[in-house]
Formats: structure tokens, C-alpha cells, sequence
């Protein structure tokens, strides 16, 4: 796998570029916390539970008022994983799914886990954060497919029936490859779903995300980032699920005023990645703002969070995160921990040649993200 030459970066790239990687994590983050809340709930609980309008705020889920679910733990060790596939290139070991699968590898087990094992030398510092290690409604082929170390591919993919969007959830990182060609960065996360999903729905819409984030971390429309992953798809055994969903989420659009009616129309009440995927890229479409869109993400029958983390993602992307509303990330749990990740991320990517070489690297970098 190879990227483009490597850009260079003025100090206004890299700034605008650092808002668009905070806004898609912590936007992730937001919109899975809000949703959490109505996690379980057909609409009509949770319009009987939280007004006629239905959940606005973020409510105790959890235990807590803005707790994230497993979409934002995996989301996190996903870029966990991009990192060090840069790390290790110096090494000339370079095959970035090795890289993410083992960073998957190191969330599962604080699915397992009372906390941190101090004993594993790989873990860096991401795995060191006590708070991720709590089970919060993980989907079963993640849990499965992450079982054991054998890497699912496309031609064995882990869990072959896996329609659900427990991949997808966590494939929004991959779009923040912004100096890739956004046919790698599709390839990428279709590779990487088939780790644990192997329905090709599933794993395709996992790129069709990533090529949309990839869109808006580099300034574009959503809709003119919708449309060049339809495009990238249109060659792909099995993509009709993927890019009928995404058509008809574009030309909900014009269809009228955005209801819950109309998100849950597009696939928001059932746990189908091509749903899912519809429906978020519908309500970063019809959003007035973040809140109006996130809110409109997580009002329907099916799992909330899971619309909800995508729509922020999305969002988040293309506005930066000045634009998410400040008391909910007041609240969100982890919020250091998403900021540290996305900054740390931003350096690596713009950054990386003065942290790291082939004959010399940072020895504190090295201690967050390990070569081994």
C-alpha cells in the first residue's frame, strides 16, 4: 500500500487541519454520547421519557451524563493504530491493517480486563487510560472476530454474515488521511472491516465513510464527498446496498422537511451498516447546525448511538470542533483523552518527520507509540 508524496505544510494547513481532526473525534464522541441515551428506546419511549421532541440533551447512560459506547473506544484505538503504522514505517515495515488490526487487538482486551496490564509492553499510552476499560454495548462480531489474533481479510474475512455497523462505527479515522488518494483510504477501511465484518455491505460501507470523511477533512461538500465514494464503490462486487443508500439518503434531501420519519425511512431503525451510514450522511445534510443535525440523528427506533457517533463524525469533520456545542463537551467522558489522541494524530501527520527517522526518533514518542 503507498500514499502520495508527502505534502507540505504551511502553519494555516496545519491548524485548519488539526480543527478537522478534533471536530471529527470529539464530534464522533458527542453525537455517541447523545445517542447512548436513547439507546434501547423505540421513539415513542423516548419521546414519552424525554418530551414530544425527544431527546435534546445529553441523559444519564451509564451511570453518567455524557458517556460514549464502544463506537468511540474503538474509534480511538483506530487512530491508535494509523499512528503507529507511521511509526513503524522507518522500519520498513509498513502495512498499515497489520497496524490497526493489532491496535483493535489491544481494545479488546480492555473488553477483558479489569484495567491496564502494565506487563504489555506494546500498549503505549492510549491503552493505559483507565476509563476505556468498561463494556459498553459492543456489537458481538467485534468481540468474535477480535477473539484471537488471526487477521481477517477480504478474501477470509472475519464473521462473513456481519451486516451490523459495528465496524463501521470505527472507520471514520481512516478518512483523516487527508494526504492519501481516496481510493487508499477506501481500500484501507474496507480492508480493516473485514477484520471482524464480512458481509460486503458492511465492509464497504466502512470505505464509503472513511471516503466521505476523507472529502471533508480536505474542505469539500458533503454531497461532492458522497458522491466520489458512490463512485469508488461502483466497481466493487456487492456495493448495491451501499450505494442505493447513500443515493436515496442524497435525494431525501429535497423530499421535504427532515423528520424523524424520513431518518428512520433511510435505514436509521435497523442495525444495517448501509442504514446507518444513509442516515448520518442525511442529517449532516439537513442540519441547521451540529446540534440540529445530531439531534435529528438519534430520534428513531434503532441504535442511537451508532447515528449519532457517524453524524458527529461527519460533522465534525466538516466544520471543525468551535462548532459542536460546548456544554455537551463539557460533559463528554474522555474529553482529554480524544483532544490528547487528536493532537497527537495532527503532529504525526504533519509533523512526523521531526519526531521520528529511520536512524533516530524521539524517545517519549516511541513510549506513547511503540515500534514493537
Amino acid at each position: 500500500m503507498a500514499t502520495t508524496a508527502a505534502a507540505v505544510w504551511g502553519r494555516a494547513e496545519q491548524q485548519d487541519f488539526r480543527a478537522r481532526v478534533r471536530g471529527c473525534l470529539l464530534g464522533g464522541a458527542v453525537g455517541d454520547a447523545l445517542g447512548a441515551g436513547a439507546d434501547g428506546l423505540t421513539l415513542a419511549q423516548t419521546r414519552e421519557a424525554h418530551g414530544p421532541d425527544g431527546l435534546t440533551e445529553p441523559v444519564l447512560a451509564y451511570g453518567r451524563r455524557g458517556a460514549v459506547t464502544a463506537a468511540t473506544q474503538m474509534g480511538l484505538f483506530t487512530v491508535d493504530g494509523l499512528i503507529r503504522a507511521q511509526v513503524r514505517r522507518d522500519t520498513g515495515a509498513w502495512h498499515p491493517p497489520t497496524d490497526v488490526h493489532r491496535a483493535h487487538l489491544r481494545w479488546a482486551a480492555t473488553q477483558r480486563d479489569w484495567g491496564p496490564d502494565e506487563r504489555r509492553k506494546d500498549n503505549g499510552w492510549l491503552a493505559g487510560e483507565e476509563w476505556l476499560y468498561a463494556r459498553r454495548n459492543p456489537s458481538r462480531a467485534c468481540l468474535t472476530g477480535l477473539g484471537d489474533e488471526l487477521l481477517g481479510t477480504l478474501d477470509k474475512p472475519k464473521n462473513p454474515e456481519a451486516a451490523d455497523s459495528g465496524a463501521l462505527v470505527r472507520s471514520a479515522p481512516f478518512g483523516l488521511l487527508v494526504g492519501w488518494e481516496p481510493q487508499l483510504v477506501c481500500q484501507l477501511a474496507v480492508e480493516c472491516a473485514a477484520q471482524t465484518h464480512g458481509a460486503p455491505a458492511a465492509t464497504l460501507a466502512a470505505g464509503a465513510l472513511a471516503v466521505t470523511v476523507h472529502g471533508l477533512a480536505r474542505g469539500g461538500s458533503v454531497e461532492a464527498a458522497v458522491a466520489r465514494a458512490v463512485e469508488l464503490l461502483a466497481d466493487r462486487p456487492g456495493h448495491e446496498p451501499v450505494t442505493e443508500a447513500l443515493t436515496a439518503a442524497l435525494g431525501a434531501v429535497r423530499e421535504g422537511a427532515p423528520d424523524a420519519e424520513r431518518v428512520a425511512g433511510l435505514g436509521a431503525d435497523e442495525d444495517r451498516a448501509e442504514g446507518q451510514l444513509a442516515a448520518a450522511v442525511y442529517c449532516a445534510l439537513v442540519g441547521e447546525d451540529v446540534r440540529h443535525g445530531l439531534r435529528l440523528a438519534v430520534n428513531h427506533d434503532g441504535p442511537s448511538s451508532v447515528t449519532g457517533a457517524l453524524t458527529g463524525a461527519l460533522l465534525g469533520a466538516l466544520h471543525g470542533e468551535t462548532a459542536l456545542p460546548p456544554a455537551w463537551l463539557a460533559e463528554l467522558e474522555g474529553r482529554a483523552t480524544v483532544l490528547e489522541l487528536a493532537d497527537d494524530f495532527s503532529m504525526e501527520m504533519t509533523q512526523g518527520a521531526a519526531l521520528h527517522s529511520a536512524t533516530e526518533a524521539s524517545p517519549g514518542w516511541l513510549a506513547r507509540y511503540p515500534r514493537g
